[in-house]
């Protein structure tokens, strides 16, 4: 693999991915701060020494040098040492100065702005690109199984389950997991014919994504590996990107505790690395396969930074919350202490993740 295939499919897709998705998070807190009065001193693509920048009105806009992340200055937030006093003229415009609503709500914007761009990905790809199913064509039937009991053959389409439209094979799955182990009807279609079969599916023992063993109701079918891109108008489009988004917010939330409950290893977890390998793959598959895959990594940022750990957005609202229970803002030390707390654990998550990467290059998993 050549330097320029690499740059090409790998390291330019990654950084506008990321970079825009870190773009986008502080976007959220610097419009809403903006909408509130607050002054945002600083605006910065990743952490540590600047890069370059330019000071626009009253806010600096810089690139620094660590590009996992970024963040937005604003006056009153987190006064270091260095910074100086804040005018009597401005304090109105300081972020400690809002009432805890304002600041929570500019706390928030950053992950909500993550989950909306998720969903306008969505809507975008649907819309536009239109997505790339497997067609509800049936390739085997297995002997003796319940479909084939029915009188479902190979090379029958699937046109509707008890009058629930099939447009893809996933909705097959969908419908027959939705009903049951009791008797379905199916439309079918072969070649010009039409016809309707009862087909009642069996529980067979099987495990999910997270290696759990569980029973669903199957009917013996297999596709045929026929595909077919799915059009939908705006409105479909908008439907589809909703159920999409709520889906993987689903999911992500439902690892995420599986992970602390210990139920999923801590080696699953991947990183920048990892993003990078699954970028790489994927726009040279399909580069429009990106649109959908970014609002999945966007969800997934939007809802970690959710989480209650001192640094994250997550952890800065449950700080504000203690503010409302206590009618004052904690200690500075105590906040202090918190902040180099979450900031060592964020750190230690990514040398793991880091670590699971290289040990999957390494390993060649």
């Amino acid at each position: 693999m050549d330097t320029f295939h690499v740059l090409l499919y790998y390291v330019i897709p990654l950084i506008l991915i990321l970079g825009g998705l870190i773009l986008f998070h502080e976007l959220g807190h610097f419009i809403v701060a903006k909408l509130f009065g607050v002054k945002v001193l600083k605006f910065s693509l990743g952490f540590g020494p600047k890069l370059f920048g330019k000071k626009i009105g009253e806010t600096e806009y810089v690139v620094s040098a660590i590009p996992f992340g970024g963040y937005v200055k604003m006056l009153g937030e987190g006064i270091d040492e260095e910074d100086e006093p804040i005018p009597v003229w401005e304090e109105h415009r300081a972020f400690n100065n809002q009432p805890i609503l304002r600041r929570m709500a500019i706390v928030a914007a950053g992950p909500i702005f993550n989950l909306l761009l998720a969903f306008f990905l969505f809507i975008f790809f649907y819309a536009v690109v239109g997505e790339k199913v497997l067609a509800p064509e049936i390739g085997k039937v297995e002997m003796g199984s319940p479909a084939w009991m029915g009188g479902l053959e190979p090379g029958d389409t699937i046109l509707a389950i008890d009058g629930i439209p099939v447009r893809r094979w996933e909705d097959i799955r969908k419908i027959v997991r939705q009903k049951g182990a009791v008797t379905i009807k199916i439309l079918v279609r072969k070649e010009n014919d039409f016809y309707l079969v009862e087909v009642t599916p069996k529980l067979k023992k099987t495990k999910n994504i997270f290696g759990e063993e569980i029973q669903v109701p199957i009917m013996g079918i297999v596709a045929s590996g026929k595909t077919k891109i799915l059009r939908f108008s705006f409105i479909e489009a908008v439907k589809e990107g909703f159920k999409k988004s709520r889906e993987i917010i689903r999911l992500t939330c439902l690892t995420l505790v599986k992970l602390i409950k210990g139920e999923i290893p801590i080696k699953t977890l991947g990183g920048p690395i990892l993003i990078g390998q699954l970028t790489g793959k994927i726009a040279q598959q399909d580069w429009r396969a990106l649109f959908p895959f970014t609002a999945v990594i966007s969800i997934n940022l939007g809802i970690l930074n959710l989480l209650p750990v001192p640094i994250l957005d997550g952890g800065l609202i449950l700080l504000l919350f203690i503010e409302i229970i206590l009618r004052r803002p904690l200690d500075q030390n105590i906040q202090e202490a918190a902040h180099k707390i979450g900031l060592l654990l964020l750190i230690g998550l990514m040398a793991m993740v880091m670590y699971n990467d290289i040990t999957r290059i390494l390993t060649k998993q």
